[in-house]
């Protein structure tokens, strides 16, 4: 995300991704990844703090903090806010099936 990658961004979300943002706003991969490729959603700054993994099987859930300056729509939006992922394992490879944001 922070270094507009698309091809790894395809890669590491499946096809059936659903991804919350903290605003309420839901998206799918397809409108997910073209808003980072447009432009309209970037990131100057991004990290991930206090992250927590627990697997169960092919089933990663992982909590963190985000920590980001995002660039929404060309206005800097500083970012803190906590996420829950959801990752699974497919055909040998870790997926993000499911993200959803909330603000603290």
């Amino acid at each position: 995300m922070l270094h507009k990658d698309i091809a790894q961004l395809n890669a590491l979300t499946a096809e059936n991704l659903t991804y919350g943002h903290s605003s309420g706003t839901i998206q799918d991969k397809k409108a997910f990844i073209a808003d980072l490729e447009t432009g309209k959603s970037a990131f100057n700054t991004l990290q991930m703090l206090n992250q927590k993994i627990t697997l169960s099987g092919d089933v990663a859930l992982v909590r963190n903090h985000f920590s980001a300056e995002a660039v929404n729509s060309g206005k800097v939006v500083p970012t803190e806010i906590e996420n829950f992922q959801i990752w699974q394992k497919q055909k040998g490879q870790w997926l993000l099936i499911g993200r959803q944001a909330f603000r603290f």
